[in-house]
C-alpha cells in the first residue's frame, strides 16, 4: 500500500422510529487496519454518515499528517457535500428564513477539514455481493454501524 495515501471506507446507521444511530469506518495506513465507531441518540441518518467521515478524517490528521485520503462511502449525501459547500458557505449555512439548515455544525466542522486534507472521494455501490477488497471493506462497515444501532435499541 502506499504510504502517503490512506484508505478510509465509512458508514452511518440510524434507527429513524427511535433516532438512534451509529457510524463505522475502517482506515487503512501503511498496512495496519484501524476501526472506529460511535453511537449516538436523537440523530439522523445523515449526521451519522456525516460523522464517520468526520472523525476518519480527523483521525487520519493526527496519524500521517499531509497523506491523500481515499474516502469511499456509500452515502450520495456525503458525496455531493464538496460540490455544494461554496453555495452552503456563501449563504452563511441559513436557509432562505434564516434559520440554520440541517446538520450545520457537522457540515461546518467538515467543510474545515477538507479544506486541510487532500481528498479522494469514491461513490461505492451500497450492499454489493461481490468479494472484492472495496466491497468487503463498504460491507464490514455497513454491518458494524447497523450492528451498533441494534446493540443500542435497548
Amino acid at each position: 500500500m502506499n504510504t502517503d495515501r490512506i484508505e478510509i471506507y465509512t458508514d452511518g446507521s440510524c434507527h429513524t422510529q427511535k433516532r438512534i444511530g451509529a457510524w463505522a469506518a475502517l482506515i487503512l495506513i501503511g498496512g495496519k487496519k484501524e476501526v472506529l465507531t460511535g453511537v449516538a441518540y436523537d440523530t439522523t441518518h445523515n449526521r451519522m454518515e456525516l460523522r464517520s467521515v468526520i472523525k476518519s478524517i480527523e483521525y487520519a490528521g493526527t496519524q500521517q499528517p499531509g497523506a491523500t485520503l481515499r474516502i469511499f462511502t456509500d452515502s450520495q449525501y456525503v458525496c455531493a457535500l464538496p460540490a455544494r459547500l461554496p453555495r452552503l458557505k456563501q449563504n452563511s449555512f441559513l436557509t432562505k428564513k434564516n434559520n440554520e439548515i440541517q446538520n450545520a455544525d457537522l457540515l461546518k466542522r467538515f467543510d474545515q477539514l477538507i479544506e486541510k486534507h487532500d481528498i479522494e472521494w469514491i461513490k461505492v455501490k451500497a450492499h454489493q455481493r461481490d468479494n472484492s477488497e472495496q466491497t468487503t471493506h463498504n460491507r464490514f462497515v455497513d454491518k458494524l454501524s447497523r450492528k451498533l444501532v441494534r446493540e443500542n435499541l435497548g
